[in-house]
């Protein structure tokens, strides 16, 4: 999820906490225990610093080992031991098992996106992403807004967070029925599908979809319930040739194929260049594929220039490779 939701996450499990007798309300726990859950909450995005360095570094590492098993509980661990020495009477026990919910929280509703975590490592590096949730969903984010408006105005925090999660539950069940609809769809039109890969919107009936059958890509959207196919393109296996095997020694190209599980490649000949792309078939929008891989190679297979990332104009992508068209 995004940082806002997380955010409003930490509050209500804060508010939430309220119901536990060894919390309460208004004590020094109680105090503690929402500072842990807004930390909680936060902590396991703190990998986000990766993007300062470079868009590879950020894909290849986003949502991995910050979001793994051991990861939460040396969070939980740290932000209770730091808490305890600021606010020493506070119940430690009890601190330290709400800011692990915040935590486990935290990686639990990242899974329903379809970027998704490793949250199975070390047992798996497996991408584990149900793709029933946008990464800002606008229902759960202001289902939690007025959660915490009622608790401004004199609500009891816990029986209104209590309440703003059943709501929710619902919810998400909702989001897998409409799922699975759309597949049972997928399956009605297109036959022998090898795998389908379904991406929320932030609209509540939007949703991208992509579709691998054996000799086939197809790129299409449901909208209201309604499958629309935008695309179809030859699932040509990726050649090892020369041009290709340089190419994917650079770490952009490496760190995009390690994530992506749907792309097409292209890659054209200049007189002084080769000019690899890769491109998920995810995330159409307007009729261009903003999610790229691309590098550059000198005739002697040398790399020139590189980048992933998500580019909206084959102008902008020129830019970030430092080669504005003539």
């Amino acid at each position: 999820m995004d940082t806002g939701t997380h955010i409003v996450m930490g509050i209500a499990l804060g508010g939430l906490a309220t119901l536990d007798p060894a919390v309460g309300v208004d004590n020094p726990t109680a105090q503690a225990v929402m500072i842990g859950t807004l930390v909680g909450s936060q902590a396991p995005d703190l990998d986000t610093v990766l993007k300062l360095r470079n868009n590879a570094k950020y894909i290849r590492n986003h949502r991995g080992i910050t979001h793994s098993i051991p990861a939460i509980f040396i969070w939980s661990f740290l932000i209770t031991g730091l808490l305890t020495i600021f606010i020493p009477e506070s119940n430690l026990l009890h601190l330290w098992l709400w800011t692990l919910l915040a935590i486990v929280l935290h990686v639990f509703v990242d899974i329903f996106n379809a970027y998704g975590t490793q949250a199975l490592r070390p047992f798996s590096k497996k991408w584990v992403a149900l793709g029933v949730i946008n990464t800002f969903d606008p229902f759960i984010f202001f289902a939690h807004i007025v959660g915490i408006v009622i608790w401004t105005f004199g609500g009891h925090p816990g029986l209104t967070f209590l309440s703003v999660y059943a709501v929710l539950l619902v919810y998400y069940l909702l989001r897998f029925a409409m799922k699975r609809r759309i597949i049972e769809q997928l399956h009605k039109r297109i036959k022998k599908i090898d795998q389908i890969l379904i991406s929320p919107t932030m609209r509540f009936r939007h949703w991208h979809i992509a579709v691998m059958t054996e000799d086939k890509f197809f790129v299409a959207r449901s909208v209201n319930g309604r499958l629309i196919f935008l695309d179809e393109f030859e699932r040509i296996p990726v050649p090892q040739t020369e041009v290709i095997k340089a190419a994917e020694e650079d770490d952009n190209i490496s760190a995009f194929l390690s994530f992506s599980p749907v792309y097409r490649w292209e890659v054209d000949e200049y007189t002084d260049h080769y000019e690899v792309r890769f491109i998920d078939l995810r995330y159409r929008s307007k009729g261009y594929y903003p999610f790229v891989a691309i590098v550059q190679l000198d005739l002697h297979l040398n790399i020139v220039s590189s980048y992933t990332g998500w580019i909206f104009s084959e102008e902008k992508l020129r830019k970030k490779l430092e080669l504005v068209p003539e």
